[in-house]
């Protein structure tokens, strides 16, 4: 009987890779955490590194890899969320669910359609909300007024539409929901990145377990690589949670600069991501 999953520990072990390499992989993984923590995004700093790291290794070995190690650090960022009381589990579950269905339907029109669309499409997009985040100099410690339901109604659509987006592409996901979650669904800054690490947390399990199931993962690199995350996760969740709408506002200015960059050099350099 043929079992796949277990292909990671037979064929992509740690001693392929030198001590140094491993070294580089988790301060990249830990900076990437840390900034995900705080405004999502960190895949666009943790898959450059994984992709410089380990050379010429198919790149979808890479993206399981780093879903692994993103994904394992998210669950402790989440939970100091929720211990910190900042996850509505009225409005998260739902959301969640939702979000791994949009994941599921991104990844078929992946397979379908070129991605190269999107991110044409992007590059008109990013502009304009990089100049919506900077107009209001405050993001809200407070909730805004509106009501419950159609709170959940904006939250599960964001979820839906951003899932998608996820399965698709990617890079920015956590960020595009706490903008969405802030200005649409009018939650406070603490609550719109708690109910984002819940939804990032859902869709990065399924993404986990796709890899895992196919084999397309070095699962010892990216279990030590794990390691680094939870420590960023863990203190970028604190950074925000105490900090709130201070630090989260520059930071997502911040990744969504960050993610033009990428969306450029993906077009302009093709080679560098294949």
């Amino acid at each position: 009987m043929s079992l796949p999953f277990l292909s990671p520990f037979v064929n992509c072990t740690v001693d392929r890779f030198p001590l140094w390499i491993i070294l580089l992989i988790c301060i990249g993984v830990f900076a990437a955490a840390f900034m995900d923590a705080i405004a999502g995004g960190g895949g666009i700093i943790s898959v450059p590194v994984y992709l410089m790291a380990l050379g010429d290794v198919p790149t979808y070995f890479i993206l399981g890899t780093n879903k692994i190690s993103s994904g394992v650090g998210t669950i402790f960022s989440t939970a100091r969320f929720v211990k910190s009381g900042y996850v509505d589990w009225k409005l998260c579950l739902p959301a969640a669910a939702i979000s791994m269905l949009g994941s599921v339907a991104g990844t078929y029109l992946q397979h379908h359609t070129p991605d190269v669309i999107l991110k044409y499409l992007l590059l008109l997009i990013l502009p304009v909300i990089a100049l919506i985040t900077l107009r209001d100099r405050r993001w809200p410690d407070e909730p805004g007024d509106l009501p419950s339901r159609t709170r959940l109604l904006i939250v599960c659509a964001a979820a839906a539409v951003i899932g998608c987006y996820d399965g698709y592409y990617g890079p920015g996901t956590g960020t595009f929901l706490m903008i969405t979650f802030v200005r649409l669904a009018r939650m406070d800054t603490r609550h719109a990145a708690g109910c984002t690490k819940v939804i990032n947390l859902a869709s990065n399990i399924g993404g986990i377990c796709s890899a895992l199931a196919a084999g397309y993962a070095f699962l010892g690199v990216g279990l030590i690589a794990a390691c680094a995350s939870i420590l960023g996760h863990y203190l970028g969740a604190g950074v925000a949670i105490k900090n709130g709408s201070k630090i989260v506002r520059p930071a997502v200015i911040f990744v969504l600069l960050l993610l033009t960059v990428k969306i450029g050099s993906e077009l302009l350099f093709p080679q560098f991501w294949n």
